[in-house]
């Protein structure tokens, strides 16, 4: 008999939270309804008391999602009442409550002789955090995770203590997070496997693992814990997340298909809808997939030696352990033109896993046709980041009203531009080192703003002298980032768009949220 693996996906929680990446309301509806095509058991939609939006965002996941919906929550009653609120109506709510266990957490979080005075007694107060988190959740939902943050470097005896008193306590999945990345696959499953022989009520919960990528050993950990008895794998699409991110669903759901004859496992993933989700969570974070990424990366399934081609054309196992087609690449892209409608630009918009309404249709097929007059041919890599762009806009948005550039080996670089804002106009002029230098310093004259711009790149969508040019701005305010996203065949225009749209989305931040950072943990 097969085990049944399930599959927790954490890019709208974990994922969100590399620098950047946020994302608003409408984004994250958008990829949970993507999720819940693709197949995963609990959508970690967001941590609701770190701010209205995160909360208004679960709300809507939540609301929308036949999944399982997960809240984060630290083991404290507002956090776990905010949680609550958000999933009041989902069909499936989990509350996902959390605390630090190593010594290393306590010594840094718990200092406070409030918490004990001795490392004995803040074990002893931690313990009973977190046992009374795990009772009060209960009150509301009986699907109640619990997870041990900093797991992998957390006393073993300490760890079975608190785990084997969650479980008792009413907890139905217990997380084993190596928070840091720290372990080694060998170290991780020998733990899982121990606590597996330590807690006597262990098999009242399911256990799971979420595993940090900080040593490149984050796919390897997870594989590992569920070959020693974890049977819940938490991850992130395209391994986004802290830092150096988390562990790729991808790659743990196809290590486990393709090497099904190691295992007993299976996961109720639709591996075919893999491509799509991945491009979807880049497009509308601005992180690019590095060509060489395992299973959607650009060069996954390309084959340019000689030797390869050669075994590649003869038997394509030669140099191939899956398919394109298995992951959901595509062997051809639908080709639509200025002559495409409406019906033709929905469906092929909702193959690609975007849903919307007629209403938004319209604003949709309206930049569609002004791309399609510019470079004829509009690919599916072009319709993703149009989507992009358009479910990226923040509500209070900087529109570019008007852009003129004069630039030349013999003049000085001079940008003119005009912005609008609710009922206002800015219109500023300067130079610059190059034509974009001056675009993005008009910009700055004309909101009154210094230079916040911490990365810059422009790419092209697709092959040819007429693609489409996606611009990615990065900015920063109090170690706060911000992504901006542009897109035009005037790659100067689409640079305009980025920055304009990443302040907007830091004027948007700052009008709806405190500026206090609550570390979310896991």
């Amino acid at each position: 008999m097969k085990e049944k693996i399930l599959v927790f996906d954490t890019t709208l929680r974990d994922g969100e939270q590399s620098p950047g990446a946020s994302l608003n309301v409408q984004e994250k509806v958008e990829i949970a309804r993507q999720l819940e095509k693709l197949g995963v058991d609990v959508i970690e939609a967001g941590f609701p008391a770190s701010s209205p939006l995160q909360l208004e965002a679960v709300q809507r996941v939540s609301s929308e999602s036949s999944a399982i919906v997960a809240a984060l929550a630290r083991a404290v009653e507002n956090d776990i009442t905010a949680a609550w609120k958000a999933l009041r109506q989902a069909k499936k709510p989990r509350i996902h409550t959390f605390i630090g266990t190593s010594d290393i957490h306590i010594a840094g979080k718990f200092g406070s002789d409030r918490y004990g005075v001795n490392l004995k007694e803040k074990r002893q107060t931690i313990l009973k955090m977190a046992v009374d988190a795990v009772t009060f959740a209960k009150t509301f939902t009986p699907d109640i995770e619990f997870s041990a943050e900093d797991a992998g470097r957390t006393d073993q005896s300490y760890l079975a203590e608190i785990i084997e008193a969650v479980i008792a306590a009413g907890a139905t999945t217990v997380n084993i997070p190596d928070t840091t990345g720290y372990t080694w696959p060998s170290e991780f499953g020998i733990k899982i496997a121990d606590l597996h022989s330590r807690v006597q009520n262990i098999n009242k919960a399911v256990i799971s693992v979420h595993c940090h990528n900080d040593l490149g050993l984050a796919v390897a950990n997870t594989l590992s814990a569920l070959e020693h008895g974890a049977r819940q794998a938490e991850c992130s699409m395209n391994g986004i997340g802290e830092r150096a991110g988390n562990a790729s669903l991808e790659e743990i759901v196809m290590a486990l298909k393709v090497r099904s004859d190691l295992h007993n496992f299976y996961t109720n993933i639709v591996t075919e809808e893999l491509f799509n989700t991945s491009r979807m969570v880049s497009t509308f974070t601005g992180i690019i997939i590095q060509p060489n990424k395992a299973i959607v990366g650009d060069n996954a399934f390309s084959h340019e030696s000689g030797i390869h081609q050669d075994g590649m054309l003869k038997n394509r196992q030669t140099y191939e352990v899956m398919t394109p087609e298995s992951v959901g690449v595509p062997k051809t892209s639908i080709v639509l033109g200025r002559h495409s409608g409406k019906h033709g630009l929905k469906s092929r918009l909702h193959t690609l896993g975007y849903d919307f309404q007629d209403a938004e249709l319209d604003a949709v097929y309206k930049r569609f046709v002004e791309i399609a007059d510019k470079k004829k041919e509009v690919y599916d890599d072009d319709l993703r980041v149009l989507m992009g762009d358009e479910r990226s806009k923040p509500q209070k948005a900087y529109e570019l009203d008007y852009l003129h550039i004069n630039s030349g080996t013999a003049s000085i670089p001079t940008a003119t531009i005009r912005i609008r804002h609710k009922e206002q106009i800015f219109e500023e002029s300067a130079t610059g080192d190059g034509p974009v230098d001056a675009c993005f310093r008009a910009i700055e004259r004309a909101l009154g703003i210094e230079s916040m711009v911490t990365s810059y790149s422009v790419r092209s969508t697709t092959a040819g002298r007429q693609a489409l040019g996606e611009a990615l701005v990065r900015i920063r305010d109090n170690n706060i980032f911000f992504n901006g996203r542009g897109v035009s065949t005037d790659i100067i225009e689409a640079s305009a768009k980025a920055y304009l749209q990443a302040l907007g989305l830091r004027l948007q931040y700052f009008e709806n949220n405190n500026t206090e950072t609550i570390d979310s943990g896991v």
